[in-house]
């Protein structure tokens, strides 16, 4: 049998076979996703949120086009895909880049102090990715990499979808307080 012959019946077995199906009309676009703008949180550290035991963490060198994931043990993997793919409603959102160290740190502090106030579980928190620094490297990416690794109040975080910030953010799991009391 010719190789064009057995190409007009398997399209026509293939045309016999799908003759009776409809197509599926998709008439939604995909859900609206209200961007926050991202603006610091004020309000009072009571609790020391970030102390002084965190610069005795030692870093890794990370590059501006890494990466990071973070999980506590316990932590479902199915949660974590989720926060990966962006499919877990963002509630509240931090700017840091541009930002000094130190100021980076304070405000951090004080969002995450906010952000268990309100039982808030889902963060989008916006670090850069250091080209605006001397040595254009990510700075503040290393620093909330330790910083978010040492709170007892965060259970994951991983860097953003491109369409949130890529490399340059990260989606932050929450501790939720109503299940597991305050720490």
């Amino acid at each position: 049998m010719s190789k064009e012959k057995s190409q007009t019946d398997n399209h026509e077995l293939f045309q016999d076979a799908v003759r009776d199906i409809k197509p599926l009309h998709q008439d939604q676009a995909a859900p609206y996703r209200k961007k926050l703008s991202p603006q610091p949180h004020p309000c009072t550290d009571e609790e020391g949120e970030l102390d002084e035991e965190i610069d005795t963490f030692v870093a890794t060198n990370i590059e501006a086009g890494d990466v990071l994931q973070f999980a506590r043990p316990g932590v479902q993997e199915r949660l974590l895909r989720n926060l990966r793919r962006g499919r877990i409603e963002i509630e509240m959102e931090l700017d840091l880049h541009g930002l000094t160290v130190r100021l980076a740190k304070e405000q951090l502090a004080l969002f995450l102090t906010d952000c268990r106030k309100r039982n808030i579980r889902c963060v989008h928190i916006i670090h850069g990715k250091g080209f605006g620094s001397a040595s254009q490297q990510p700075v503040l990416k290393q620093q909330l990499n330790r910083w978010l690794q040492q709170k007892r109040s965060v259970l994951a975080f991983c860097s953003a979808r491109r369409q949130d910030g890529g490399t340059g953010a990260v989606y932050v799991l929450l501790r939720n307080p109503k299940k597991h009391g305050r720490r």
